[in-house]
């Protein structure tokens, strides 16, 4: 049996990795959940227009708020509208078959990142104006990202309060 202090620092280190495990999970999945939110909020705005247009207006928004131009990822052009049109489609009939292309599209999209060795949740941290700020102190934004940029909006961490207080920008709300 281990003794008191050894024991103390085995039970502390083991839930020091169940946090760094729960911290980064709660990262990736509130990082898809705000950015599904985002893309059903600007597809509800954009409903009443004619498909084609929507789409590209939500496309065009989307790649604003990550700092990229859409030519900058040419080989997800396919996914991305597809991830964008289900959600047109879901926007205007939110039944159980536009939400099965919804998580249809969405797997798609995270496939084809996957195979450029990231994913949803890790480009909207890494590149959207409306990251939250605890989401960087979980996993900070690589320096040599592709494309990075500085997001001045993006509130950091505030001494005297709990970390995940660090949400986002006014404006994304």
């Amino acid at each position: 049996m281990p003794h008191f202090v050894d024991e103390l620092k085995g039970l502390a280190d083991a839930a020091i990795g169940a946090m760094r495990e729960a911290a980064l999970a709660a990262r990736h999945l509130h990082a898809r959940a705000e950015l599904m939110r985002h893309m059903l909020t600007t597809a509800r705005k954009v409903q009443g227009e004619p498909k084609p247009q929507a789409i590209e207006k939500v496309v065009a928004e989307w790649m604003q708020a990550w700092n990229l131009r859409r030519a900058e990822w040419p080989r997800l052009a396919r996914e991305i509208e597809a991830f964008t049109a289900a959600f047109y489609d879901y926007a205007r009939h939110p039944t159980d078959a536009a939400d099965a292309a919804l998580r249809a599209g969405c797997a798609a999209l995270d496939s084809a990142l996957a195979e450029q060795g990231t994913s949803l949740a890790d480009e909207m941290a890494r590149r959207s104006q409306c990251a939250h700020g605890w989401w960087e102190m979980v996993s900070p934004t690589p320096p040599d990202l592709p494309g990075r940029k500085e997001r001045p909006s993006m509130p950091i961490y505030t001494p005297g309060t709990a970390f995940w207080d660090a949400g986002c920008p006014d404006f994304c709300k």
